[in-house]
């Protein structure tokens, strides 16, 4: 079984309020805790180096 992981934060995602998205510049899933959102902390795309907020 494959657990998804926040892009900024590598928690996993088992609670309420995380978000998956397109990389708005190669198309890989970026996921997001509610706790990074919330911050507005920033990610880095694994397979791109793309960084947004």
């Amino acid at each position: 079984m494959t657990f998804k992981k926040c892009t900024s934060c590598n928690a996993p995602l088992a609670d309420e309020g995380w978000t998956d998205f397109v990389c708005p510049e190669c198309g890989e899933m970026i996921y997001r805790c509610y706790r990074c959102r919330q911050q507005s902390l920033p990610y880095v795309c694994k397979k791109c180096g793309f960084r947004g907020p």
